[in-house]
């Protein structure tokens, strides 16, 4: 596929410096592997110096490198070139694609009482159960489950193996043996929410699970039963959220971090990979550790001691001896 420099202008905006619009673009590449027919993004002013060796047709800029890229050759000035590149993409796909799919694969199934808007794709192997909703614009891939009563809003992309409403993990202890608490709420996700491959998603058990707009969600997440992520939150892969947590709005959560359940953590809020939360977090901020869960300013503290604290128990141990035998003199004058 080949498109113009000008049509990716006129499709994106941005200001084309030192280029012509008729230039060919034929793929989208990194700085270090870009061709005469790439365009390529300089987001971090540190590789600059990639971008000045670049064979790059054109590279997206900042403002503030608009006369170090210009110097380069041609060049497209924008106020976030990473989130320019990101809406280059699709425009990529569109262009090589066309326009996403409709209507429902011939090996779905989808019951009689679910609603599924016409704008709507219910991919291969797919199951909607009843009483289920999609919304338009929505894309379930394939193998995706949306069992009965869950709700999608509009153009959500939920990416293959997904399920959304299996029973939360809920029993109760008699004499040793376990009886199950049947889940009756539902889940509910918003508008423009993503999610990855083979994520699950559970059903409330009296209340529903609540996913806000614009929440993306890697693959291998686990979602229990009542938690509600507020808008605009991005969780990492293999994270685990039990049940009843309550994410804010526009927090970040890195991989294989796990959250206990009934915790609430504020907004804006940053979660390090492989971090455990073990209680709420009222003030937004980088949290990272794994016992006990601390700002991120005082886990870089106490991680550089504990780096030493082999030489200093070393050290310990040589003035514990030094004052013994002092001591010991000290007895014997």
């Amino acid at each position: 596929m080949v498109v113009l420099l000008g049509q990716i202008i006129d499709a994106l905006g941005g200001e084309l410096v030192g280029g012509v619009r008729e230039q060919e673009i034929a793929r989208i590449s990194p700085l270090e592997t870009a061709d005469a027919v790439s365009i390529s993004f300089l987001s971090n002013p540190r590789y600059a110096m990639q971008m000045a060796a670049s064979k790059a047709a054109c590279v997206i800029v900042a403002p503030a490198m608009r006369e170090a890229a210009a110097m380069r050759g041609a060049c497209i000035v924008t106020a976030n070139p990473y989130v320019y590149f990101a809406r280059l993409t699709q425009f990529w796909r569109e262009k090589k694609q066309g326009a996403k799919p409709l209507g429902i694969h011939p090996t779905a199934v989808v019951d009689v009482a679910a609603c599924v808007s016409e704008s709507a794709y219910i991919g291969p192997l797919c199951v909607v159960g009843a009483g289920a909703r999609v919304g338009g614009g929505t894309v379930l891939s394939s193998r995706v489950t949306v069992a009965g009563g869950c709700e999608i809003g509009e153009r959500c992309l939920l990416h293959p193996g997904v399920v959304i409403g299996a029973d939360g993990f809920g029993f109760a202890n008699d004499a040793g043996s376990w009886i199950k608490i049947e889940q009756l709420g539902r889940v509910r996700i918003g508008d423009d929410v993503e999610i990855g491959a083979n994520t699950c998603i559970d059903r409330g058990a009296l209340d529903d699970t609540v996913i806000e707009d614009g929440v993306k969600i890697d693959n291998l997440v686990q979602i229990a039963h009542n938690v509600h992520v507020g808008a605009h939150t991005v969780i990492a892969g293999n994270v685990g959220i039990a049940g009843s947590a309550r994410l804010g709005r526009h927090c970040s959560i890195g991989g294989a971090a796990n959250i206990l359940g009934h915790l609430t953590i504020a907004d804006g809020t940053s979660i390090s990979p492989t971090s455990m939360v073990t209680r709420s977090i009222h003030q937004p901020g980088l949290y990272t550790g794994i016992f006990p869960l601390q700002t991120n300013e005082q886990w870089e503290k106490n991680a550089a001691s504990f780096k030493q604290l082999h030489a200093l128990r070393d050290r310990i141990k040589k003035l514990e001896k030094a004052l013994e035998a002092q001591n010991s003199n000290n007895g014997n004058s």
